[in-house]
């Protein structure tokens, strides 16, 4: 049998009696990439300034309904306020950071990002004190308007901190071990909306009676304080020569990249599969209220807990990608998470009302999403150089966050005219033929071995 990995043909040694074989490499282990102090300090950071992100909103919600709603008043119309301030910088901003991630250090927008989100945060309290007794503005309270100020700019800084983030994981992981790192991220992420959803509001509660009103706001300030000091132990390896030092244009620079991105069809595929598999996860969170609603076990006010749900079998799918991942090929593996998300969201939109088979339906669905965005993600990482890093992942950054944006709206709506189970068959559909489609297009482009 000839061997895989022969020594190169250039090597010039003579056949020693005895000599013992070359080691033949290695296929990567899940856990390698724990050994790397730089990875562990981005993850380290990533751990805090997630749990920071997915509590934040919990936090602002938590103080519009204590000192901003009226008793009697709906919530509704002051969430949807703050929910528009925390999603316009997403969408404006997305792009643009990602020129600037690509021209400046990733370590620092990773540490300055982190911290003026901290400072922010731990800044409310003393915002809501001084505005307290001034005149209302527009009708509403000037704390209020100062509270959508900070959701605005803590969003802000959160756009450049996904594209350096996702720039530096390619700086300090070897590709080999690109797979594992991110099924390790995603599986992180997943921990944090469960803790969002799961014990975020009595997090705060406990905070808030250990130090009196202003707990919550250190618990969340504060993680994004940690985070940037964690990271401040990271080594990129990026040096002034390495960073672009050119004169730009911010919307040269967003054609450029959308110019490369349409030449590179594996990793526009990978988008598209991106794209579409966050708009169906997204179409689902608003669903969810409705399908705790109609499952006589739960209350509508508990869909977090089916949220939870999903967002745990996202981390065990994630789990699977790093043991296994790498005995298939990114596509195949897209393709099989797509079709398994096809196949679990029909069982959900036929037993929608069955609480215990609707929970396994939701966990298998969160699995097969776990195995089409980590695979996705990775080909991206893989197939862009590094000078164009930034502008890709802000691009990217800015078309999932249109994808997640647009199901809030459509979703409801779509569910009111149709029904539950039909809109939840839709989803099936577009799943299944995402995943064809790029699998198709990736199909076509995938190089021949002796290429």
């Amino acid at each position: 049998m000839t061997h895989l990995f022969d020594p190169p043909a250039s090597t010039n040694i003579p056949n020693l009696p005895h000599q013992p074989e070359s080691p033949q490499p290695q296929e990567p282990q899940p856990t390698s990439v724990l050994k790397n102090a730089n990875f562990l300090s981005l993850w380290s950071g990533q751990i805090f300034s997630q749990i920071a992100d997915k509590v934040f909103l919990v936090l602002i919600i938590a103080i519009v309904s204590t000192q901003f709603q009226n008793e009697g008043e709906t919530i509704s119309g002051w969430v949807s306020s703050v929910m528009v301030a925390f999603t316009i910088p997403a969408i404006l901003f997305g792009s643009i950071a990602g020129v600037y991630v690509d021209r400046w250090s990733k370590k620092w927008v990773l540490v300055t990002s982190n911290l003026l989100r901290g400072v922010l945060v731990m800044a409310t309290p003393l915002l809501l004190w001084t505005t307290k007794d001034w005149t209302p503005l527009w009708g509403s309270p000037v704390g209020f308007w100062g509270l959508l100020c900070i959701t605005f700019l803590v969003s802000t800084f959160t756009q450049f901190f996904t594209p350096a983030e996702q720039s530096a994981i390619t700086l300090v992981v070897e590709k080999p071990n690109l797979l594992s790192a991110n099924s390790i991220y995603t599986t992180t992420i997943m921990g944090a909306l469960i803790l969002g959803f799961a014990i975020g509001e009595p997090l705060l509660v406990f905070a808030d009676q250990l130090i009196h009103q202003i707990g919550k706001e250190v618990v969340v300030g504060g993680s994004y304080l940690i985070a940037g000091l964690i990271l401040l132990l990271l080594r990129t390896g990026e040096t002034r020569e390495s960073l672009h030092k050119d004169d730009f244009h911010v919307w040269t620079d967003i054609k450029q990249g959308l110019q490369y991105l349409s030449t590179q069809r594996s990793s526009l595929a990978a988008l598209l599969q991106l794209v579409c598999t966050f708009s169906v996860t997204a179409a689902m969170t608003v669903l969810a209220v409705r399908l705790a609603e109609v499952m006589p076990e739960i209350k509508s006010e508990q869909f977090g807990f089916l949220l939870a749900d999903a967002s745990l079998g996202m981390a065990v799918g994630a789990g699977f990608v790093a043991k296994f991942g790498d005995r298939f090929s990114r596509q195949n593996l897209a393709l099989i998470g797509s079709i398994g998300m096809a196949i679990f969201l029909s069982g959900l939109a036929v037993f929608c009302d069955r609480f215990w088979i609707g929970l396994g339906m939701i966990a298998g669905t969160g699995v097969f999403a776990g195995l089409c965005m980590i695979p996705m993600q990775t080909v991206i990482q893989e197939d862009t150089p590094e000078e164009k890093r930034g502008i890709v992942f802000g691009l990217q950054n800015n078309a999932i966050n249109i994808a997640l944006s647009l199901p809030l709206a459509v979703a409801g709506i779509a569910e009111s005219y149709f029904g539950l189970s039909k809109v939840i068959f839709a989803l099936s559909a577009i799943a299944l033929v995402t995943g064809f489609v790029t699998w198709y297009i990736s199909r076509k482009i995938v190089p021949t071995p002796d290429a």
